[in-house]
């Protein structure tokens, strides 16, 4: 795998048991990659372990006055050069190459993840934790991944360079291969510690991006109640505490290194005072002397990726561990969701549902067994929640998502008696299709924007229309003079246009795509009364026939729908037409009109006074509807 080829086709299943389960997955789907840079690494290393030896012939040919011996030591050891320099600059470019595609592949499993879940991601997930993963982890891991290959070639080479020493000059060599050891598992006793500092700094940290990410994406309300500067001494104090353990992780890390330096200087100094009494012996000669002499101190090169090594996995090991609970998360489906299915007289029953093919797109009526909801098929129904928290979670899980109640996991929504958690997730996609109260505009022209997947049945036009987007059109037009509409730009989230314009244009984005059923949380809440009629229309027009849920307590939206449900507690309490339910249902009518306690409730009669009637005819545009559409 070249950069050059990047993204991948398919990053593949990810092993998420554990973190160093997820590594030694990355490590074996990057085999290619890992031999190739062990194979430059065992050049560049062993060319430098010859290096010794060739020097010591070089000394004792000028010990011996050989000048043949001494040209064919100078030759070697220019070639040995090339080797070098050739095998370091490859090493390089393949190491780089291997943690490049590593942290390349990690963000896209992540990144399909993401997909998957949506926005029930960040409620099994923190947010914080989520950008942590994305971004400073996947270098971490990436880091372990491509290190693991230079280090098994350091090793490789330590190993052929104490058995070399043994075979060349035993009465040294068995003394550097006792000591190499020694200096590679003297920092075992300190890489607990160290770990368990380093992981102590990444939870400070991901604790204080997350508080990052919360207080930027609430700066504005923050400033609307004057609570910057409390958020700001919350991160201050956040981001003393990294420092400070990231200090503590350095001084252990520093440590190491010490140890790494001062136990090779011991060994060096142990085989000079042996050597030198050898060689004043007559024992070995000045080359043989020289010889391990280099070759100890060469060995100090290699025996630094003992240290990187466990440095890169103290590292990666919290960041894979981290990765691999977010690529663990599972889109839940239930083994009994069928049964649901029984007591839904609207569905196809779970009989039906068995016998459907898995690739087939469900249909029919929408049923959420958990408040009762039932949307017919084909019709406009729109749905009232007191608690908007509870809004959004209902159409969560009418998209598809499971929801859970106290760690417990709650039914399936059906969808024509198919149980949306058990099909396939595109299958599940194109059959619903959620747009959040909340939904996002990405940076690009319009048209990148709307080209979505879609049936083709809406066009880009009729779908603007039906948005009420003309003024969003003339706002693009204006900034980009010598351009269409559809070829502006829109900038990062909209926020060049208006809160209302970037909600119809998202809701003109959610209606070209044509799914056979559309649910909307409050898609008119930062629209003017006037454009919200307008609104209402042009969905239900563009929407005839086709299965639409919308939830809100907009009496325009409300009296264009076809069928309200109000949800009181959790549960389907009445069910009817907006006027109805106006007079009817005085829960319905107090989340509606925005009445108080005081006015629901009936004044005593004064002096045989007749009592006021409780509530008057209403008209369907009872309420006020404030234009809270914000500026460019």
């Amino acid at each position: 795998m070249q950069i050059r080829d990047l993204p991948f086709t398919d990053p593949g299943m990810p092993d998420a048991r554990s973190g160093p389960h997820f590594l030694r997955w990355l490590g074996r789907n990057q085999l290619d990659g890992q031999l190739k840079s062990l194979a430059w690494g065992l050049l560049h290393f062993g060319s430098i372990a010859v290096l010794p030896y060739l020097v010591g012939l070089a000394v004792q040919a000028v010990v011996d006055r050989s000048g043949e011996r001494l040209a064919v030591a100078g030759a070697v050891m220019a070639l040995c050069g090339i080797a070098i320099a050739l095998g370091d600059t490859m090493l390089h470019r393949t190491a780089v190459t291997n943690w490049i595609t590593a942290a390349a592949r990690v963000q896209q499993l992540l990144a399909r993840k993401t997909a998957q879940l949506g926005s029930a991601l960040t409620r099994r997930v923190a947010a914080g934790e989520v950008v942590a993963v994305s971004t400073g982890d996947v270098e971490k891991i990436g880091w372990f991944v491509e290190a693991a290959s230079r280090f098994a070639a350091a090793a490789l080479t330590v190993v052929f360079v104490c058995v070399g020493l043994v075979v060349y000059q035993p009465a040294l060599g068995v003394v550097v291969a006792v000591g190499v050891p020694v200096l590679a598992l003297a920092v075992l006793p300190l890489l607990p510690r160290a770990t368990r500092r380093a992981d102590h700094q990444r939870e400070k940290a991901g604790r204080a991006t997350e508080l990052a990410s919360d207080t930027v994406a609430g700066l504005r309300v923050l400033r609307g109640i004057g609570g910057e500067e409390l958020f700001l001494d919350r991160y201050r104090r956040a981001s003393q505490e990294v420092r400070t353990a990231a200090v503590r992780s350095a001084r252990m890390w520093a440590a190491i290194s010490a140890v790494q330096v001062l136990m090779p200087g011991l060994l060096l100094i142990v085989v000079v005072w042996h050597g030198v009494n050898l060689a004043r012996e007559g024992r070995i000669t000045i080359g043989e002397l020289v010889t391990v002499y280099s070759a100890v101190t060469m060995l100090t090169y290699p025996l630094r990726h003992f240290e990187e090594i466990a440095m890169a996995y103290s590292f990666s090991r919290p960041s894979a561990k981290r990765a691999a609970r977010v690529l663990s998360l599972q889109r839940t489906t239930h083994a009994e969701g069928s049964q649901g299915a029984k007591g839904f007289e609207g569905a196809k029953g779970s009989e039906g549902a068995e016998r459907r093919d898995p690739g087939e797109t469900p249909t029919g009526d929408l049923y959420d067994p958990v408040t009762g909801l039932l949307a017919p098929s084909g019709r406009l129904t729109a749905v009232v929640c007191g608690d908007p928290d509870e809004a959004g979670r209902l159409a969560e899980r009418l998209g598809g998502h499971a929801a859970f109640d106290d760690a417990e996991e709650l039914p399936s929504v059906l969808l024509g008696g198919v149980p949306l958690d058990e099909v396939p997730l595109a299958t599940a996609r194109t059959a619903v299709l959620v747009q959040d109260k909340d939904p996002v505009l990405l940076s690009g022209t319009l048209r990148a924007l709307l080209d979505v997947p879609a049936s083709g049945a809406v066009s880009a036009d009729d779908a603007l229309e039906a948005a009420q987007c003309a003024d969003v059109l003339d706002a693009l037009a204006q900034a980009s003079v010598d351009e269409a509409p559809l070829d502006a730009h829109v900038t990062e989230r909209g926020r060049s246009l208006s809160g209302g314009q970037r909600q119809r244009l998202a809701l003109a984005r959610s209606l070209i795509t044509d799914p056979g059923v559309l649910v909307l949380d409050e898609p008119t809440s930062a629209v003017d009364s006037h454009t919200e009629a307008r609104v209402a229309e042009g969905v239900k027009g563009l929407r005839k026939g086709r299965t639409t849920v919308v939830l809100t307590s907009s009496p325009l939206l409300l009296d264009r729908a076809e069928r309200v449900v109000f949800l009181h507690e959790g549960q389907v309490v009445a069910v009817g037409e907006h006027r109805e339910l106006v007079h009817s249902e005085p829960r319905y009518r107090a989340v509606v009109t925005r009445e108080t306690d005081e006015e629901r409730t009936p004044q005593a009669p004064d002096d045989g006074e007749t009592a006021p009637h409780t509530h008057t005819d209403v008209n369907v545009n009872v309420g006020i509807d404030i234009d809270i559409e914000e500026t460019a």
